[in-house]
């Protein structure tokens, strides 16, 4: 997982860099329509096309049989069973454009939210730096902080979760490295401070397949380090549309299927 991340991680920053300039909302409008062309394109590809454009003919009949004898229960109820059974069939034949979405899907919804899911730490405003200790092991440990930082707080040890806290403030714009150490090891954690479109990365985590996917941001810690997680207590503000806060994937989600609807015809898929 940790070669894919470092595969994808430059062609996301490249993407995204290229997007910046456009601003929050616009670029995930751009990213939603390359989103639905590609889902439209990998459906078109994968799926059986005449056959789900059949099923969908046919459940429209049945809906039509509903409503043209709909003072004939036994035709309503022989309808409506087909209905479902003309349903599960398209369940199935959407089954194989499911699988090869399924993945990149999973994938790039981990890059974007390195991005968008988060904002920068802002200069002068305090954030806690989190180091998980792994059970059965609670050394002592230090954070080393560049000039840039004061460290406002020692650490401090909670030991019901196994956990050791500071409280660190940026007093310059930049990227940065704060350091965990534990004895004679230093374990390193980015630190972004800043504003606009960048990649933030909340997390270094244990080297395991569902943490390096949700936190691709970072090299995992070392399989032998006596902490099993790094966290930066970075903001998620939401984007601000039409005066409500949303989440970033509500925006991202909503117009792909939009895209998608409004470009099933001109790209000849049925889904």
């Amino acid at each position: 997982m940790t070669l894919l991340n470092r595969l994808l991680n430059p062609i996301f920053d490249l993407l995204l860099r290229a997007l910046q300039p456009l601003g929050i909302v616009a670029s995930l409008a751009v990213l939603s329509l390359v989103t639905a062309i590609a889902i439209l394109l990998v459906v078109r590809t994968t799926s059986d096309q005449p056959a789900l454009a059949a099923v969908k003919r046919q459940i429209q009949a049945d809906l039509f049989e509903i409503r043209l004898f709909n003072d004939d229960l036994r035709a309503m109820l022989r309808a409506e069973l087909d209905i479902l059974r003309h349903n599960a069939t398209y369940l199935r034949l959407s089954l194989v454009p499911m699988a090869w979405i399924l993945v990149p899907a999973v994938l790039a919804a981990a890059q974007l939210h390195s991005y968008y899911g988060y904002a920068g730490v802002e200069v002068e405003r305090p954030v806690l730096v989190t180091a998980q200790f792994k059970p059965g092991s609670q050394p002592a440990a230090e954070l080393d902080a560049p000039a840039a930082f004061r460290i406002e707080t020692p650490a401090i040890v909670l030991p019901a979760l196994s956990q050791v806290v500071w409280r660190i403030v940026a007093t310059a714009p930049g990227d940065y490295e704060v350091r965990v150490r534990i004895a004679d090891a230093a374990y390193a954690k980015t630190l972004r401070v800043s504003g606009g479109l960048a990649r933030h990365s909340p997390v270094r985590p244990a080297p395991r397949l569902l943490d390096e996917v949700a936190y691709p941001s970072e090299a995992p810690l070392p399989d032998g380090a006596p902490i099993s997680m790094i966290q930066i207590d970075y903001p998620q503000p939401g984007i601000q549309l039409f005066g409500r806060r949303l989440h970033w994937m509500v925006i991202y989600i909503t117009l792909s299927l939009v895209f998608a609807v409004l470009l099933r015809r001109p790209l000849r898929v049925t889904i």
